[in-house]
């Protein structure tokens, strides 16, 4: 999902991956299955069955470890604002773990084309010195969303993946 806002600093671009479900949603349906699965464990215990507990409070814990770590990667972020004569790239989850920063006048960005239609284009911002992918992990709209707002305001380049770009 790309999202981006103007002001009169600048503009400001937000990436980042596409949520089908909320945390809320997430505990809703881990509890829908805790209770059943617990329920039918701990009959399986008072019939003396009681290997069957454990191995479903741990089949529940696993769940609910796999749907956290699925929600925390989908608090991934990259930020992108323009503002004066600079370019800066914030990427982290809740907050700006890794920060690059590129002069405007030498920014752009180069684009990869892709072979199949279905997938994204590879998109990075660079400058003489450096190298930033950004939109990896957005679909084929929204990434050609993105490299519109990009190409708004920075000079593109675009090559295949044959070609091989030196920076």
């Amino acid at each position: 999902m790309v999202s981006s806002s103007r002001s009169r600093a600048g503009l400001i671009i937000v990436a980042r991956p596409n949520q089908s479900q909320n945390w809320r949603s997430n505990l809703y349906v881990l509890l829908a299955l805790c209770v059943p699965s617990l329920g039918i464990g701990i009959a399986f215990t008072l019939i003396g069955a009681w290997p069957i507990l454990p191995l479903a409070g741990l089949e529940m814990f696993a769940l609910g470890s796999a749907l956290y770590y699925v929600q925390w990667k989908l608090q991934y972020r990259q930020v992108i604002t323009f503002d004066g004569d600079r370019v800066l790239v914030e990427k982290g989850h809740y907050y700006p773990r890794r920060s690059w920063q590129f002069p405007r006048r030498l920014a752009g960005v180069a684009v990869e084309t892709k072979q199949h239609p279905w997938e994204s284009p590879v998109l990075a911002l660079h400058d003489k010195e450096q190298q930033v992918r950004v939109g990896e992990f957005l679909n084929r709209e929204d990434g050609m969303a993105l490299l519109a707002l990009l190409r708004a305001e920075l000079r593109v380049s675009s090559y295949t993946s044959e070609e091989k770009r030196k920076f």
